[in-house]
């Protein structure tokens, strides 16, 4: 088989990375947030995630991350039934993920370098081979001179930078941000868009919910937009 053909053969035996069709979910019978929601997140690829507040970002990223059910439709992630997999399959699914909250989640006893070394250490990476990953995430988001700190003694952004360190230092298969430049200032902000850039040309698949339009424009990834319930630019 020629190289282009073989290559081009692997590449469509790669399942995506996320499929949603025909998803619903509301929090009440007459609220609606999402409608008939249809997403094809390719493996490798780089997505923006749109709308303005209360469209239900948060709520489709809650989805992908398990910690939600649909009501209607189905969610595939990494090619398998992830929407009514059994409660003990979501560690299975989130090992494969770099989840980024909007309210941090860091654990406040331990210093911004444990913090970041945390994920590779329950995954059973040994303390001197996961120790320089730590430090270079630090570095890469600017808190390389903060590594002996402990949360609480940090700010809002550098807790939000410290956050994205811990989530994408195991080098995850999909990362899923929810406004990971919120709380940082513009010239942050476009460094950390160099990171998820950088772990996308690794591999990862990338998806970033967030309100600057702007900053999604920049960055070359194509772009959905979620209003009313309903997504828009969502099937591949």
């Amino acid at each position: 088989m020629p190289t282009s053909t073989r290559r081009a053969a692997d590449a469509a035996s790669v399942p995506d990375t996320v499929r949603l069709q025909g998803v619903g979910f509301g929090y009440a019978e007459t609220t609606r947030v999402l409608r008939d929601v249809n997403l094809t997140l390719p493996a490798g690829s780089f997505h923006f995630l749109t709308g303005p507040s209360g469209a239900g970002k948060s709520t489709l990223l809650k989805l992908l991350t398990l910690a939600e059910r649909p009501q209607s439709g189905t969610v595939e992630v990494f090619g398998e039934d992830a929407g009514s997999a059994p409660r003990s399959a979501i560690p299975h699914f989130r090992r494969r993920m770099g989840l980024i909250f909007q309210d941090f989640r860091l654990l406040d006893h331990l210093t911004a370098y444990d913090n970041v070394g945390l994920p590779l250490r329950l995954a059973g990476v040994k303390d001197e081979v996961w120790g320089p990953d730590a430090e270079e995430m630090l570095t890469w988001v600017g808190l390389g001179q903060k590594m002996d700190v402990h949360p609480p003694a940090l700010s809002g952004g550098e807790k939000q930078r410290l956050a994205i360190a811990r989530a994408v230092v195991t080098r995850p298969d999909l990362i899923l941000a929810d406004e990971p430049t919120g709380s940082v200032d513009a010239r942050m902000g476009e460094r950390l868009l160099k990171l998820f850039q950088a772990l996308n040309k690794l591999g990862s698949t990338v998806l970033i919910a967030s309100h600057d339009e702007a900053l999604a424009e920049r960055s070359g990834a194509r772009v959905l937009r979620l209003e009313g319930g309903r997504l828009t630019g969502g099937e591949a």
